[in-house]
């Protein structure tokens, strides 16, 4: 099925955005949007999916999220599975760092992003000024074929929940958990993505890496285990600093006693 929508958006007439936003829900066309009145063209100085500097023509997210409020919450599915989870307040920022929807032109196709691969288009998420928000590499989905208004994590998956009575650094790691890794991973079966494996069953990383390596891991996949296909990305500490990545890790460690029955 990905297959085919993929073949589909990259037909020059067939590439569609669906937005699910309620009652101003609506299907974008790659040429709608190239024409729409506040697309530019844009450069993006170190380009997340390409490792390099980039110029796009593109729209501000901002001005396609009708009826969007800052407290919502989106989230924008990819082709090959990739639910990135976004808060609609740092998309809809006007100031620091701001959201664009890049939109590859069939005329002009984008590179590759490796040799025998796609290119990040049709619709790909970018953002200027990135640092400014503290916009990690989960929050730039490529290949984008939606995007939906939805309910909170917490509330479509309480799986995810630790304990009420467990530490703050172990909440605080929840909301890690869901800015870095939930767009590629579930956990207790919880979750939107088709790309990762589970966090927790049949076993959590923290029961199966020796101690220490597991933050090696995180910090950079390709340190600690050559895979030339692997697709993690690493996580240096601009991204996730010390005391974050230690709030990740008592998350996961607590949710190591939280699986969910039959996992």
């Amino acid at each position: 099925m990905l297959a085919a929508l993929l073949s589909l958006s990259s037909a020059v007439q067939g590439a569609e955005l669906r937005l699910e936003l309620g009652e101003h829900s609506r299907i974008w066309s790659s040429t709608q949007l190239l024409a729409h009145p506040q697309a530019r063209h844009i450069e993006i100085n170190e380009d997340v999916s390409y490792k390099r500097s980039m110029s796009y023509r593109a729209v501000p997210l901002a001005a396609l999220l009708d009826g969007v409020q800052p407290g919502d919450h989106l989230q924008a599915l990819a082709l090959d599975g990739f639910a990135a989870e976004l808060p609609a307040a740092a998309l809809l920022n006007q100031s620091g760092a701001q959201a664009w929807l890049a939109v590859e032109d069939p005329a002009l196709p984008w590179p590759p992003l490796a040799p025998g691969k796609h290119s990040a288009g049709p619709f790909y998420l970018v953002w200027q000024n990135p640092a400014a928000s503290h916009i990690g590499p989960e929050q730039w989905p490529f290949q984008v074929v939606r995007i939906r208004k939805l309910a909170a994590v917490a509330e479509r998956f309480p799986q995810l929940l630790p304990a009420a009575d467990a530490p703050a650094q172990v909440h605080a790691g929840l909301l890690q958990y869901q800015k870095h890794c939930m767009a590629c991973h579930r956990l207790n079966t919880a979750g939107d993505s088709q790309f990762g494996p589970d966090l927790n069953v049949p076993h959590n990383p923290t029961e199966y890496f020796a101690a220490g390596f597991l933050p090696i891991y995180i910090r950079n996949p390709q340190h600690l285990r050559r895979w030339p296909q692997g697709r993690m990305p690493g996580f240096a500490e601009t991204l996730l600093s010390n005391a974050e990545l230690a709030q990740l890790l008592d998350y996961l460690r607590h949710m190591s006693g939280r699986k969910v029955p039959g996992g």
